[in-house]
């Protein structure tokens, strides 16, 4: 028989190949479960993987891109399903009957999420505070915590801004270091992180921009690469001389455009910027793509290149055109922009690496705040859904008949993992809290969750000995603790579809590795 693969590949069936799947699966989910939570520890790494646990990255990074949230808690949960199948198989029930009950579980689970949602986009005031609330609970596991309350404004004001839209490029965020974090603001307008040069105008009023990316660097005759034979010197003046007129030609065609601010993503070199400073036009020269791409979005202008048709050029507007100070730097500020809802997120911080991890967090924030401005359902946090979620699919176990009563158990538990996790994480007692919880939650309209941040003091007289008891069981409507509804349900669907993948792998073929060469 032909062999279909090389020396080194390697093929694993059947029970094998399963295992192996669940093993990498559960190592990726436990080594991010410690980072869960308020009090979950960071990870300053970088995770890469060839096997089926890099499926548990993808969702997590689709999680990000879809709600911003929830990123760490979908890759927990998928573990943890996984863990409890590999329970069940060992026990002989087939995966098909496993990944049935997990999609019935799953089906009631996300049923009683949305008998819980509360929603209160009717009333500005409200859905105002349940947005504060969400941004609150989500910078609170993050490095934005000490400050969440202030950061949990700019972010609410910035996306409340977008008037429904989830287009969070017209939000733009520059770190700038010194100061501290609590020295963040929120400025009305877009700023572009460039000095306005030598002998330009300060200060605009009514400006119409021309945002281009175009080479203004010819005036000279560059010597690397350039080849030109001459009998003189007074030959290279010449050249240099239609250079000269050559660009003197292009910048006339640009200020044909009747503009008086000149922005270009490329350099601008003396002569061009003379000419434009004599024409009383502000040059900004080298500004970044991004920079400029969001510059002419928010002034509702376009990128142009050529400039022999005025007619065919969008220009961008602006009511103020000025040089602000940022600290040490000098910045240039568009205010009065073409589109209402831009604005600027300047943060300051001790350093680059603070600064960019608190990008990250107010990122995440950003990202949920505008996916609840569309879907405006919100659930108290704090484990709060997954004990509702869990009782709910262990009274369906119950009523199930069968080998799928048994998945469906184990969905329930699965769910569990996530409170388990925050209390453990937050150095709690995990099983005692969640006993306590699903006594709270046998109650009619139950609002206990897991508190790790504050906890209330409750005082019990035993004979003459009086014990205190730290009771970490709060009522989670009362604290404020809130998320929204669209996080969870896609935690809830993306592990469950992430864990029947898995589920269904039979047989793993891995490729012979690649020869290094020998160069010798």
């Amino acid at each position: 028989v032909e062999r279909l693969f090389k020396d080194e590949a390697t093929e694993e069936k059947g029970e094998r190949a399963r295992m192996a799947s669940f093993v990498g699966a559960m190592a990726i989910a436990d080594l991010v479960k410690t980072t869960l939570g308020p009090k979950g520890m960071a990870r300053h790494s970088c995770l890469a993987s060839c096997g089926q646990d890099i499926l548990l990255l993808d969702i997590s990074k689709v999680q990000d891109d879809e709600v911003g949230d929830g990123t760490t808690s979908v890759v927990v949960l998928a573990g943890e399903l996984l863990r409890e199948a590999e329970k069940l198989i060992a026990t002989k029930i087939h995966p098909m009957t496993i990944i049935s009950g997990y999609r019935m579980a799953a089906e009631c689970a996300r049923n009683a999420l949305l008998q819980g949602v509360m929603d209160n986009k009717e009333d500005a005031e409200k859905f105002r505070s349940d947005l504060m609330k969400i941004a609150m609970t989500t910078l609170s596991s993050k490095i934005l915590s000490q400050d969440k309350e202030h950061f949990a404004k700019l972010a609410v004001d910035a996306v409340m801004r977008l008037k429904g839209s989830t287009n969070l490029e017209s939000i733009q965020i520059i770190k700038k270091p010194g100061g501290s974090l609590m020295d963040s603001f929120l400025d009305e307008g877009f700023i572009l992180d460039k000095k306005i040069g030598v002998g330009q105008p300060k200060r605009i009023e009514n400006a119409n921009i021309l945002v281009a990316n175009t080479a203004m660097d010819t005036d000279k005759v560059k010597i690397y690469g350039a080849r030109v034979r001459v009998d003189s010197m007074s030959r290279v003046a010449e050249i240099e001389g239609a250079e000269k007129d050559k660009m003197r030609e292009k910048v006339q065609k640009i200020i044909a455009h009747g503009i008086n601010c000149f922005v270009n993503r490329q350099l601008i070199y003396n002569f061009p910027e003379e000419l434009f400073a004599d024409a009383g036009i502000l040059a900004i020269e080298h500004a970044d793509f991004d920079g400029i791409e969001r510059l002419a979005l928010v002034t509702g202008g376009e990128i142009a290149s050529t400039f022999d048709n005025p007619e065919s050029v969008k220009l961008g507007h602006c009511k103020l055109i000025e040089e602000i100070m940022i600290g040490e730097d000098k910045l240039i500020h568009f205010s009065g922009v073409e589109m209402g809802q831009a604005c600027t997120i300047v943060l300051r911080g001790a350093s680059f690496h603070v600064l960019d991890e608190a990008e990250r967090s107010l990122h995440d924030a950003l990202c949920v705040l505008s996916q609840t401005v569309n879907d405006s359902r919100v659930l108290l946090g704090g484990g709060w859904p997954e004990m509702v979620m869990a009782k709910a699919v262990d009274e369906l176990a119950r009523k199930t008949p069968g080998k799928k009563s048994h998945a469906i158990d184990a969905f329930s538990r699965a769910l569990l993992t996530i409170p388990t996790t925050i209390a453990d994480n937050a150095g709690l007692d995990s099983a005692e809290l969640i006993s306590q919880l699903r006594a709270e939650h046998h109650k009619e309209g139950s609002t206990a969750g897991i508190d790790v941040i504050s906890g209330s003091v409750s005082e019990t007289v035993v004979g003459l000995r009086k014990t205190f008891e730290f009771v970490r069981v709060g009522d989670m409507a009362e604290r404020g603790i809130c998320e929204a509804f669209k996080v969870k349900q896609a935690v809830l669907l993306s592990a469950t579809e992430a864990a029947e993948m898995i589920l269904r792998v039979d047989e793993i073929i891995t490729c012979a590795p690649r020869r290094r060469e020998d160069r010798m």
